[in-house]
């Protein structure tokens, strides 16, 4: 490999050139978030003297780690956790810049906004830079309490919706400086499964967003929020158990790292397990004014073409033991809290108190429905596309259904990492894989998906078009749609 430099407007930058891609790691976009700033919006960086050398990941924000051996576990060593931890990483083709520069595709992580980062090995933008010709960005954002405690009422600058500033930090610089990169600043695609979905539908609602990206993907996530006065009983437990109060309020800037990743874990005591995903994008009526799907309905991302899907079997990955059940009312209670709406009383009579009977309900309530009323929403007024990845490899422990996250390893083209669960490559995988990571670099090219053998129509509230993902990809209108009307009732969708 060689070294290559490019310069920006902050500084130069030193990354590696390599085999047919080139690759810059570590870049940091924002200050550190740490002491005075920790909690607060981030602030812009400072122009830096002399050559940066940008060929290693940069920390992570603290959190829990994966087990080695999950689809999103580090294939090296753990990395190294930090709250200085605003930094991304850029991938470009080798080959010379077209006069226009490429587009640009900036991968938002997962995780249940507590875990993740850019620098996951199924999440390396190699092959797709490479295949795709375009230009790849991952970052990391604040997680847990450092980016998700609601704080904005509290005042004195502290923020509310920090994780998602800091993602809209992150676009900024792709404005300022992707271009040294190759890249069109003009034609840029955020893309994003779970977490990093639902961030994008927070991104598509909020004002500071606008106009910073042109085509969204949401991957197996939608509109969500947690519910105000829970958001603030979060915030309240945690700072108690941080031990900040008005006697003490210079602790949350002083206490080390270790003391509130220990709060984070008492506040989950304390509030207990029905309350599932504590930390999540509220509406603060400062940095979010509205719910993301109201606000989408009203026309906020008028311009923005969206492609959204989910996965056949997502709720698979989370249900998997009797001792993941929940009775009816703490089901209700856990749907109300993840998604902020509030009428799943009578939708979830349905789904029998099993594994699989819950699973189901997880896919149908929390995931399918969600991305339903999210395309619904956004093809009034700009064009829209729907898939569903039904993949499966019969008598695999986690790949006999199409699970969670199943369909990433297939975007990015990076199959090999799934080896370590016991996966043998075939043939079909990677021609699946080249499928579906050539319709999203299309839609990033383009603003339209393309497939191989076949037209992948807009969806509308008529036909409701969905490309499934399969060994054999096809097309359907309205799949199960006499499911889907029970799901959604009454509303508009």
């Amino acid at each position: 490999m060689k070294s290559i430099t490019v310069h920006t407007r902050l500084g130069q930058l030193r990354g590696e050139a390599r085999d047919g891609y080139c690759v810059w790691k570590g870049i940091p976009y924002a200050q550190p978030p740490v002491g005075e700033l920790r909690f607060r919006a981030p602030r812009p960086l400072e122009p830096w003297e002399g050559v940066r050398a940008a060929t290693s990941f940069g920390p992570i924000c603290p959190q829990p780690m994966p087990s080695a051996d999950s689809m999103t576990g580090n294939l090296i060593e753990p990395p190294k956790q930090s709250e200085d931890c605003l930094y991304l990483n850029v991938w470009t083709p080798a080959s010379e810049v077209p006069g226009e520069g490429r587009p640009v595709m900036v991968w938002i992580h997962g995780g249940a906004f507590v875990t993740g980062s850019g620098i996951i090995p199924l999440y390396d933008g190699a092959r797709m830079a490479n295949k795709g010709d375009v230009v790849v960005v991952t970052i990391n954002y604040r997680l847990g309490p450092l980016g998700f405690l609601h704080l904005t009422p509290r005042g004195d600058g502290l923020a509310s919706n920090a994780g998602l500033l800091d993602q809209i930090a992150a676009l900024e610089w792709v404005r300022d400086h992707i271009a040294a990169f190759g890249g069109n600043p003009d034609e840029v695609t955020v893309f994003g499964e779970s977490a990093g979905a639902m961030s994008i539908a927070a991104l598509l609602a909020m004002p500071a967003a606008k106009g910073l990206f042109q085509r969204a993907i949401l991957q197996s996530g939608a509109s969500q929020v947690l519910p105000t006065p829970q958001a603030e009983q979060v915030a309240a437990v945690y700072l108690q158990r941080l031990g900040v109060d008005a006697r003490h309020p210079e602790r949350l800037f002083t206490l080390p790292t270790e003391a509130l990743m220990l709060a984070m874990a008492k506040t989950h005591e304390a509030i207990g397990t029905g309350m599932a995903m504590l930390y999540q994008p509220v509406v603060d009526g400062v940095t979010l004014p509205h719910v993301p799907l109201t606000a989408i309905a009203r026309g906020s991302a008028k311009q923005v073409r969206v492609l959204i899907g989910t996965n056949l079997h997502e709720g698979a990955y989370f249900i998997r033991k009797e001792s993941h059940l929940m009775n009816r009312k703490t089901a209700c209670l856990a749907l109300e809290m993840m998604t902020g709406m509030s009428d799943f009383a009578e939708l979830i009579e349905p789904f029998p108190v099993t594994i699989e009977g819950q699973a189901q309900m997880m896919t149908d309530l929390y995931f399918w429905r969600s991305a339903l009323a999210l395309a619904a929403a956004q093809s009034e007024y700009a064009p829209v596309w729907m898939y569903r990845f039904d993949w499966t490899l019969p008598g695999h422990p986690t790949f006999k259904e199409a699970v969670h996250g199943a369909e990433i390893a297939f975007v990015f083209d990076n199959l090999e990492p799934l080896r370590k669960l016991g996966l043998d490559i075939q043939p079909s995988m990677r021609a699946l894989a080249h499928d579906m990571q050539q319709a999203w670099s299309a839609f990033a090219s383009t603003g339209k998906p393309v497939l191989s053998e076949r037209e992948w129509p807009a969806y509308d509230r008529e036909k409701r078009a969905t490309t499934i993902f399969h060994e054999e990809i096809m097309v359907k209108d309205d799949p199960e749609g006499d499911k889907r009307r029970k799901l959604t009732g009454q509303m508009s969708i």
